[in-house]
Order: C-alpha cells, then sequence, then structure tokens
C-alpha cells in the first residue's frame, strides 16, 4: 500500500513555506527600519493558507496547453502580501515600527519552530510505522 505524503502531511507543507516567507518579509522589515520611504509589509496568514488549499485540490486551476500559465508559476503566494498601517509613521516617510516589527518576528518564529516540530513528529511516526515498532 503506498503512502501519500499529501496526506500524512496536510496543508502543513504550505504553511511552513509561508511562515519561513514569512519571516523573511518581517527580518527585510527590521533591516529596513532607518531607510526613507521604507514600507513595512506583512502577509495575511489566512488569504495565503486559503489560497494553498485551493491550489492543492478542488479548485485548482485546469491547463489546456503547457504554455499557459500554472497558479504555482505565480510565486506560490501572490496577493497576500499587504502593506503595514502603522500608528505612528515617521516623518521620513518609513512605516517600520520597531517594536511591532520585533513582536511579528518573534511570534513568526515560533510559529515555525511549531509546524517543524509537527513534521519531525509525523516523520518519527511514519518510520516507527515502517520498521514496525515504537521506539
Amino acid at each position: 500500500m503506498a503512502i501519500s505524503l499529501d496526506n500524512v502531511f496536510g496543508v502543513h507543507e504550505a504553511a511552513l513555506k509561508l511562515r519561513a516567507q514569512r519571516t523573511e518579509i518581517l527580518a527585510s522589515n527590521l533591516a529596513n527600519a532607518d531607510t526613507p520611504n521604507y514600507k513595512a509589509k506583512d502577509i495575511d496568514f489566512q488569504a495565503a493558507m486559503k489560497q494553498a488549499t485551493a491550489s492543492s485540490g478542488a479548485g485548482t486551476l485546469k491547463t489546456t496547453h503547457k504554455g499557459h500559465i500554472s497558479s504555482t508559476s505565480l510565486g506560490g503566494f501572490d496577493g497576500v502580501i499587504k502593506f503595514r498601517i502603522p500608528t505612528q509613521p515617521s516623518l521620513d516617510g518609513n512605516t517600520v515600527e520597531t517594536h511591532v516589527e520585533q513582536a511579528a518576528f518573534a511570534k513568526s518564529a515560533m510559529e515555525y519552530q511549531a509546524t517543524l516540530r509537527f513534521f519531525e513528529g509525523r516523520s518519527k511516526g511514519i518510520i516507527n510505522a515502517i520498521k514496525g515498532g515504537a521506539n
């Protein structure tokens, strides 16, 4: 009997990719905290997960020719990166609020680690099932 990794890991693969992309965006925000006119960005996680789950099953775009643009060739999570609205914008046009970005980065890193631990647990379970015993 074949094991489908899509059934084992579910949407967590897309969640891990999304969390990694969000961490990169938040790190970019922090790195540009002093750049004039830099606009802070973030990802709408719920919209991105809806987009990921829609493209992985029912509702997937069907192409009739190999030259057609696929939904995966558009960069993954398109349209879910949003500009952050600052509570206190700076005079130089920069919208990065360091305390907000640091808190978001810490939360994102924690969520990324939690998703990795899920993968680790599932992987150990599969390995134990293949070996035929629990270690």
